[in-house]
């Protein structure tokens, strides 16, 4: 996926917490297809389908509701200077990775962006790299296991968290460690930073919601194993499919998880 320029309905009344998990669980139960229907790189979809409507539930009452009124409260140049901030934070992780890869010229062009978006850029905010036409791949520790030949084993939902494969999940450790913001000492800021960002990335994603099609989680879940095939192998398995007018999903902005489901 190439980098460039950064960047349901509230209900009142508190709903008890075991309610809307009951709820959810059996959500899950009633949308498991029969054996025969089932999707081979899916063989957990009973377990994962209950996941998803517990992440369904806590979206829906608290995570998107914030996303939708910090939207509406944060004019778009903030919005946008926000996510470019936490984007070439990401830079790092990239250019540790396409080194893992044996990309040094993707290496360079992470470095590159991150020393221009960080200087010129005034830390991060304005992504002047992509106006000097400097963009490159991003890259993780579940794309190199990948390059390293690592199978990605069957699709996972987490809580919380959402879209991964057995081998995206094995590689969230690294990715956590390798993201700046994990150095942070003083723990008000960290978590601050963590929610901020969190809360923007779904905010980016609330346009992409009217595009899903049909089943909800079977459209995220092969969107997603799509799409991380496709960064995996730098696009030889095909197009980008998310890069037609069509289809705009981003994930990139979650790094770590999937926080659409």
């Amino acid at each position: 996926m190439q980098r460039g320029s950064g960047m349901g309905e509230r209900r009142k009344g508190k709903v008890p917490v075991g309610a809307l998990l009951a709820l959810g669980l059996l959500a899950g139960c009633a949308s498991t297809p029969a054996p025969e229907e089932r999707n081979p790189d899916d063989p957990w979809e009973g377990f994962n389908r209950r996941v998803f409507a517990f992440n369904e539930v806590v979206d829906r009452y608290a995570l998107k509701p914030v996303a939708q009124g910090y939207r509406t409260v944060t004019p778009e140049p903030v919005q946008t200077g926000v996510g470019n901030f936490f984007s070439n934070l990401g830079e790092l992780r990239t250019l540790l990775n396409s080194l893992l890869q044996g990309k040094p010229g993707n290496a360079g062009i992470a470095g590159a962006r991150f020393v221009i978006n960080t200087t010129v850029g005034i830390g991060g905010l304005w992504d002047f790299a992509t106006h000097m036409e400097i963009t490159g791949r991003e890259e993780d520790f579940g794309q190199t296991l990948g390059v390293w030949g690592v199978g990605e084993g069957p699709y996972l939902v987490l809580p919380l968290l959402g879209a991964s494969t057995v081998r995206d999940t094995g590689a969230l450790p690294a990715d956590m460690y390798a993201y700046p913001t994990t150095y942070i000492e003083d723990d008000p800021t960290r978590i601050g930073l963590t929610a901020l960002r969190i809360v923007d990335a779904r905010a980016g994603l609330l346009d992409q919601e009217s595009l899903i099609r049909g089943d909800r989680y079977s459209f995220i879940r092969d969107a997603y194993l799509q799409q991380r095939r496709f960064e995996v192998s730098d696009g030889e398995q095909g197009d980008d499919p998310f890069a037609s007018d069509d289809f705009e999903f981003n994930d990139s902005d979650f790094d770590d998880a999937d926080f659409a489901d």
